[in-house]
Formats: C-alpha cells, sequence, structure tokens
C-alpha cells in the first residue's frame, strides 16, 4: 500500500498565484523525488463546524482561503529518502523560501494507507 503526506494550511486568498508559483517548484521536487501524484486543493466548500473545522484548527482569518494538499507515494522509505534529499538540497543552496503563507499554522501528517478503492488519475 502507498504512503500519503497530508497537508492543510490557511493562504491569505491575495497570494494565491504566489502559493501557486511555490506549490509547482515544490511539488515539482516532490515528484522528482519519488511522489506518484500530488495535489494542491484550493478551499470552495470548506463549512465552519460547530465544534472544530479546517478555519480553527489552522486559525484561519476571513482573507484566508483553507488549502488541503496531499502527496502520494510508493512507501515511507521512498517518503523519507525523499525529504532527506529536499531537506539537503534546500541547506545547500542557501535560498530562502518565500512562503506565501504562515507555515507555523500549517497542519502536517505522513499516514500508512489502510484503504485505496479508487485508481490513479
Amino acid at each position: 500500500m502507498s504512503y500519503v503526506d497530508g497537508f492543510v494550511l490557511a493562504v491569505p486568498t491575495a497570494n494565491r498565484e504566489r502559493y501557486e508559483a511555490v506549490a509547482r517548484k515544490f511539488d515539482a521536487m516532490l515528484v522528482e523525488h519519488g511522489a506518484w501524484r500530488v495535489v494542491e486543493a484550493w478551499g470552495d466548500d470548506v463549512p465552519h463546524g460547530k465544534r472544530t473545522d479546517f478555519h480553527r484548527a489552522t486559525e484561519a482569518t476571513s482573507d484566508e482561503t483553507i488549502v488541503f494538499s496531499w502527496a502520494e507515494w510508493p512507501d515511507r522509505q521512498t517518503r523519507d529518502a525523499a525529504h532527506a534529499a529536499m531537506e539537503k538540497l534546500m541547506s545547500e543552496s542557501g535560498e530562502p523560501m518565500d512562503m506565501p503563507f504562515d507555515g507555523a499554522r500549517m497542519i502536517t501528517g505522513g499516514f500508512a494507507t489502510l484503504l485505496d478503492l479508487g485508481g490513479r488519475a
């Protein structure tokens, strides 16, 4: 079964184009390092809940949009090796990443696939 990295973040709505540019660059690196698929989804129907929701979890403000993203890997070993290689590349480049969002409020996690009923797009 595959391995999935998941991300939820709040991006200032005015920074959509900047976010997409950074995502294209970063996501291409993930694919170069073995990711099967990377998806960036811009919030379109993200309701406010009564107890919890994506807005509260990311401390999103009214001028921010929720982004839900994931990368699918063949296995955790490939993902871990890719993360290590990318971390090394970024530290060696000395080039700061111009993140168009507050990374401290980003939620991330790695998940072992439990069930997969669909095909790959």
